[in-house]
């Protein structure tokens, strides 16, 4: 069975700074490309899918400026959702469901925005379409800020959250030294199992300061005696010392450090939250000093207002190169970058299949760590330094940032 020539874009799992850009890439060159006429958007994923929550984005970006203006808005302008697609053994009503949406909106090319789980369902459905004949492409583009995704130098959206992290680190190091009294910060930063995000936390060191001091990763196990010890070897030099620590941190056994662990999220990961406060109370039960944690949060995920112009850039070319791919007739195949040169930094843009992507990993390697496993070397350093450069031109309106209205998401609150 063959389609007519439209196409669906949709977005899922954790919001970044640079996911929207690369859906202003598919939508430009969708846009653009004669052999599709209309693009649509599927509104919270997969789930849109299956619910028919569908939007016209011929008719929203016609006009270009909503697109450049797209580029730099954060989070998800077609809303996300975390859902994992069943087998088609457990549930092949759901994939009739969404293929025959594919028919009725006559989609031929389905581009699906997010992480390895995403790449989980992009692999699920391509399977479905070769084994049931239909003659479609669906295209996985890869985004999170944890880096994690296998076989791609780096994901879009990691390099605008690292930028905000080693800035926020930065800005807390200057406020930690105004007062001559000793202290500890400790700066609780994303990670479940790869700590990419919490080495960003080493960009922020520079000619006149060592912090962050300490960085605990989630590849290393974690052993409290050795951390109280850490901080007061430290303190032998310095009054105020900045420690940086994934929020997935664990001690030998795999029990994480977080003080408090929520259910675990539809793909059976597990919700952490309270790391830096446990930690907050180990040292406080140790050392007479000022002592407090920070959370970073959502707010390293959708910070645009000091997002990478490298990183923003590549999103949308990934986008773009998605369309590009998928009108030649290739399918089953995520974006992936590929490192040609640290300096100059260039990369080139190619293909993987998505299936060895799907429900993966990519892990810090441990030669990127230093040996007593409490920061990162050179090495590490140098990987991600490219990645937070250059600054994007955000328009501001009344004093604040001017994004792309999400109507569409905000009125079902009401």
């Amino acid at each position: 069975m063959s389609f007519a020539s439209n196409c669906l874009v949709a977005q899922s799992g954790g919001p970044t700074s640079a996911i929207n850009s690369s859906l202003s890439g598919v939508i430009e060159a969708a846009l653009n490309n004669p052999k599709i006429n209309t693009v649509y958007g599927a509104v919270n994923g997969i789930k849109g899918v299956l619910n028919e929550e569908v939007l016209n984005l011929n008719d929203i970006f016609s006009d270009s400026e909503n697109i450049r203006t797209l580029r730099t808005t954060p989070s998800m302008f077609l809303g996300s959702c975390r859902y994992k697609l069943p087998t088609v053994e457990a549930n092949e009503n759901e994939y009739k469901i969404i293929f025959d949406f594919f028919k009725k909106y006559s989609i031929k090319y389905f581009f699906y925005i997010g992480g390895n789980d995403s790449m989980d369902t992009v692999a699920k459905l391509n399977k479905y379409a070769i084994d049931n004949s239909y003659e479609m492409q669906i295209i996985g583009i890869p985004k999170t800020i944890d880096n994690d995704l296998v076989h791609t130098d780096h994901t879009p959206g990691f390099g605008s959250a690292a930028k905000f992290v080693a800035t926020s680190v930065l800005e807390m190091t200057h406020d930690t030294f105004c007062y001559n009294i000793p202290s500890v910060v400790i700066v609780e930063i994303m990670g479940r199992n790869a700590g990419w995000l919490t080495a960003a936390a080493a960009l922020a060191r520079n000619e006149y300061s060592d912090a962050p001091d300490l960085i605990y990763l989630p590849e290393i196990p974690f052993c409290t005696e050795k951390f109280i010890q850490d901080i007061k070897n430290v303190q032998k030099t310095k009054k105020n010392v900045v420690v940086a620590v994934s929020e997935g941190i664990r001690d030998e056994e795999g029990n994480y450090i977080s003080a408090t662990t929520a259910p675990n999220d539809s793909f059976g990961h597990a919700q952490l939250s309270g790391t830096g406060k446990s930690l907050e109370s180990l040292i406080k039960s140790h050392m007479d000093c000022k002592i407090r944690s920070v959370e970073l949060n959502i707010l390293q995920r959708s910070a645009s207002h000091i997002s990478s112009l490298t990183d923003i850039t590549e999103a949308a070319l990934v986008g773009q190169k998605a369309v590009e791919v998928a009108t030649n007739g290739v399918s089953g195949k995520m974006i992936a970058m590929k490192r040609i040169n640290n300096a100059p930094y260039e990369v080139e843009f190619v293909t993987v299949d998505v299936s060895e992507v799907a429900n993966k990993e990519k892990a810090i390697p441990r030669e990127w760590i230093n040996e007593e496993g409490n920061h990162v070397n050179q090495q590490l350093i140098d990987y991600m330094k490219p990645l937070i450069q250059g600054e994007v031109d955000i328009t501001f309106k009344n004093g604040l940032p001017n994004y792309l209205p999400i109507t569409h998401l905000t009125k079902r609150n009401q």
